[in-house]
């Protein structure tokens, strides 16, 4: 309470009302006063003056007595007065005794010659001079009555001496400061009071506003008071539930824009005049992890770690244009957007920049595989048309004359035909696979007979080209597996004659076979040890058309192991290769245990 400014402020005001009060009533005092206490004395001195201006107006011959002059000079030092007979010329006839007048004999010879040259008031009969600038005493009163004497005019002078003028004065000022002193104390305390009382409310009203300040709009001011207090209570209490629904309002906007904001695949950056970033989405902060993490010696390069994108956000504050850029790597595509941000008040001034970025690496890659896939069907398709071309061209020219070369020619366009043919098939399924449109059942089936089966239509083929081949079984009896044999014994055939292709006479070709319990996996493999495949290859042997012997001039397609990948992934299955080169490739895929054992029909 007592460190409350505006109560501070209050009781000083008090304070200095009651001293300015008290000063003018001093000043009042002493002027009111003073003119006061001279009237009085005034009248007090020249009473007795009156008195003998009558009685010697009465009775002029009381000074024609030389006797009666005698004792009244004698005897008037009794009233206080000192009394001076001077004639016209200013000679002093007769005066109070010296021993009892307050002027001493030297002021005498100075003072009284001036007592003719005086100006004085008449009234009544009497003229009289007040006199408090000749500092002989505090104050002189000087009465001049005219008498007769021998028939000749005399001046009576009357001289009075106020000595404690000044003294009753400042009494009397004594005792007005002690009661204005006493007045003051006692309006304090209930000024103070009043004050307090007035006080008090503001001051929690203030501490109320405090808790506005802080976002606590549940705090409410006292209304109860009377008068413009309560009026201020109300107001606050007005304005509080007026804020609070503004801001739970502005709030449920701003999570909603923020929402929008995060759910957009685009990083988003907003920065400051100085390029500092103040506004960011979730996005932008995975959208640069397969960028390189250099020199990240800043908050803003860990967040894009790229200088230039930083100097084009401070070209596009500077010069507000906008600033395109795209970033390309081996490992990654950005294309940058960077616009400038205006002030709403001000449309020429630039507050900050507002960046977009967006990750085109898939983007890319698609384009490139797009292009590739193209130009690989191209490539494909262009081979047996051109043979089949070289062929029939000759035919249809009858430059085949011989029976036995015609037919031979018939067999070549017939077989290039079919190839043809194959790879078409291939491409559309590979295409329906992809786009989930080919649609198989998937149901339990007993993986060994599929094995041995494919073992025995494959041993004369590869004994035929002199590759040693066989089944290991690692576990024994394989369980019951989930899938569709059809699909499974197609995935092991692409990759057998993938094996066969790549691996010469005198090398093996192996299929493994495994299960894990914890997994509940059966594990295929397919190993050789042919020429297996180099470490920059590996990661695209199952993309569409790729051929790990390109140079080679290898026949197929290139496309059946991305149709073995993605029948496998139908499936929920994954597949695995792992390949030394000139030493050998291992592929191994994997299938489900199926819960019931029973193999459907």
């Amino acid at each position: 309470m007592f460190q409350s400014t505006l109560l501070k402020r209050t009781m000083s005001l008090v304070v200095l009302s009651l001293v300015a009060s008290a000063i003018l009533a001093t000043i009042a005092f002493i002027v009111a006063g003073r003119m006061t206490t001279l009237r009085i004395e005034v009248e007090n001195a020249t009473k007795q003056d009156y008195k003998y201006k009558d009685i010697f107006t009465a009775h002029p011959e009381y000074f024609d007595n030389v006797d009666f002059r005698l004792l009244f000079f004698n005897t008037s030092y009794a009233s206080g007065h000192d009394y001076y007979l001077v004639n016209m010329n200013g000679e002093i006839l007769n005066c109070t005794s010296i021993e009892n007048r307050n002027l001493k004999a030297s002021d005498t010879t100075v003072f009284l010659p001036l007592l003719n040259q005086l100006n004085y008031e008449e009234s009544n009969g009497m003229e009289f001079y007040i006199d408090d600038t000749l500092k002989v005493e505090d104050m002189i009163i000087v009465s001049r009555i005219p008498v007769i004497i021998d028939g000749n005019p005399y001046y009576l002078y009357s001289l009075s001496y106020l000595n404690g003028y000044n003294d009753l004065i400042v009494k009397y000022l004594n005792i007005l400061l002690l009661s204005t002193l006493m007045a003051a104390c006692a309006m304090l305390v209930p000024a103070y009071a009043f004050v307090s009382r007035m006080v008090l409310p503001i001051q929690k009203i203030n501490e109320v506003a405090m808790e506005y300040g802080k976002g606590n709009f549940n705090a409410r001011a006292d209304e109860t008071h009377k008068g413009e207090i309560g009026e201020l209570g109300q107001s606050f209490n007005y304005l509080a539930d007026k804020l609070s629904k503004s801001i739970s309002d502005l709030t449920a906007e701003r999570n909603q824009l923020q929402d929008i904001f995060d759910i957009i695949s685009d990083g988003i950056v907003v920065v400051d005049s100085y390029s500092v970033p103040v506004t960011t989405n979730k996005a932008i902060h995975k959208l640069f992890d397969r960028a390189e993490k250099n020199n990240m010696f800043t908050e803003r390069l860990q967040l894009i770690p790229f200088d230039e994108v930083w100097a084009d956000f401070e070209d596009c504050i500077a010069t507000g244009e906008t600033k395109t850029r795209q970033i390309d790597n081996r490992d990654y595509a950005y294309q940058c957007t960077i616009i400038p941000k205006y002030d709403s008040t001000d449309p020429e001034k630039i507050i900050g920049a507002t960046g977009f970025f967006r990750d085109i690496f898939e983007e890319q890659k698609n384009e490139r595989f797009r292009q590739d896939y193209v130009a690989n069907i191209s490539h494909e398709l262009r081979t047996p048309l051109q043979t089949l071309r070289g062929l029939i061209e000759p035919l249809s020219d009858g430059m085949v004359k011989k029976e036995a070369d015609r037919q031979r020619y018939y067999q070549i366009i017939l077989n290039e035909t079919m190839r043809l043919s194959r790879l078409i098939d291939d491409m559309l399924e590979l295409s329906k696979l992809q786009s989930r449109t080919l649609a198989f059942k998937t149901f339990p089936f007993n993986i060994n007979n599929l094995i041995s089966s494919i073992e025995i239509r494959f041993k004369p083929i590869m004994k035929e080209s002199g590759i040693k081949f066989s089944v290991q079984n690692n576990y024994g009896e394989l369980p019951t597996v989930m899938g569709n044999p059809d699909r499974v014994e197609q995935i092991l055939v692409i990759l057998l004659d993938n094996a066969k292709k790549y691996t010469p006479a005198g090398k093996s070709i192996t299929i493994l076979t495994d299960y894990i319990e914890a997994e509940k996996k059966v594990y295929i493999s397919v190993a050789d040890t042919g020429q297996g495949i180099h470490e920059y290859d590996i990661g695209h042997i199952f993309d569409r058309f790729f051929k790990a012997d390109r140079a080679r001039g290898k026949k197929g397609s290139g496309l059946g192991l991305s149709i073995a990948k993605e029948l496998l992934t139908y499936m929920g299955e994954t597949i695995t290769v792992n390949s030394k080169y000139e030493e050998g490739s291992t592929f191994t895929f994997t299938l489900t245990k199926a819960e019931v054992p029973d193999v459907w029909d």
